[in-house]
């Protein structure tokens, strides 16, 4: 075995992803060493990270329940859903706090920063292009068609923008907040706006409203690395999310001109993964409508499920790059 193929493949997720679980089967039969961790709370309950930074150079070790990696010696590092950074149990009000905020810059910091790791996604690159503007802004320069966008908080812009567009709006939540009512959690899901129906209550927070795309189908493109796994989503609703058991999905091809603006798009934010959201057209036009850098993938059929299982295993077994 050679040195490369003795280096850890390092994930960091929570123990119950089952979607991280069909990575690793491949990864476990190809005999690639691997280190599952959830860092938040793992640290709390027996596993222990340390890093040491002398004028001789750094070293580090992460100590799990099962064994103790060299932290010079992580082949890649699969960032996929770690819990939130959590205090100890009992621990509450401000000493809480400091000790969430602590682990977040003190783990998250040296996880962040291991020397010669391919990471897929780099944590902090996924939080850069989590911002919808940022989306919107790199989508523009990279050559993606964009529906006429507005984020704003003054009413009467947003009145009037929404009178403008002559197929209609929309209205998205710029980030998927969590919004309690009496009657439980509620998911504020991309909808139709008239101006009429904007109120001043839109000052009190930035809103972002979107000409309406007159679209024939949705498409959810996966791209992992170079690779691109498109697939067509026919749904009765404007936001196909709402009711996924009425869904039907059938692989499409990706047109060149779309391809290449991926590629721009990744490189942009520097980022190995992305599930990239578009509606088509009648005239076979692609609108972009967001990027996730950290997206769920494993809702597709097999086929192309195991495609980008097996995707996702070949980028995280050949490390960083020459």
């Amino acid at each position: 075995m050679t040195g490369e193929r003795q280096r850890a493949v390092l994930v960091l997720t929570s123990p119950y992803d089952a979607t991280a679980d069909l990575v690793l089967r491949i990864l476990a039969d190809r005999r690639v060493p691997l280190v599952r961790t959830d860092p938040s709370a793992d640290l709390h309950q027996g596993a222990a990270l340390t890093a040491c930074y002398t004028s001789g150079g750094r070293r580090g070790t992460l100590t799990t329940a099962s064994r103790t990696l060299d932290l010079d010696r992580v082949r890649s590092v699969w960032y996929r859903r770690p819990s939130n950074w959590q205090a100890p149990d009992g621990m509450e009000g401000q000493d809480a706090a400091f000790a969430r905020s602590q682990a977040q810059w003190g783990v998250g910091g040296i996880l962040g920063a291991l020397p010669g790791a391919h990471y897929v996604n780099h944590p902090w690159r996924i939080r850069d292009a989590e911002h919808k503007p940022a989306q919107l802004d790199a989508a523009l320069a990279t050559g993606f068609a964009v529906p006429d966008t507005i984020v704003t908080s003054d009413p009467a812009q947003a009145r009037r923008f929404c009178a403008d567009q002559r197929g209609g709006a929309v209205y998205k939540p710029l980030w998927n907040s969590p919004y309690a009512k009496d009657s439980g959690a509620a998911q504020a899901w991309v909808a139709p706006v008239a101006p009429g129906e904007i109120t001043d209550a839109v000052s009190a927070c930035p809103h972002l409203f979107q000409a309406r795309v007159d679209k024939d189908f949705d498409v959810r493109l996966t791209a992992v690395g170079a690779e691109l796994f498109a697939v067509r989503i026919d749904s009765p609703d404007l936001d196909w999310r709402r009711r996924q058991h009425l869904l039907a999905y059938t692989p499409i091809d990706v047109p060149p001109p779309v391809r290449r603006s991926v590629a721009r798009y990744l490189e942009r934010f520097q980022l190995v993964y992305g599930a990239f959201d578009f509606a088509v057209d009648q005239t076979g036009r692609w609108w972009f409508f967001e990027c996730n850098s950290n997206g769920q993938w494993a809702f597709f059929p097999p086929p192309t499920t195991d495609a980008i299982a097996t995707a996702i295993a070949d980028q995280l077994e050949k490390g960083p790059a020459a």
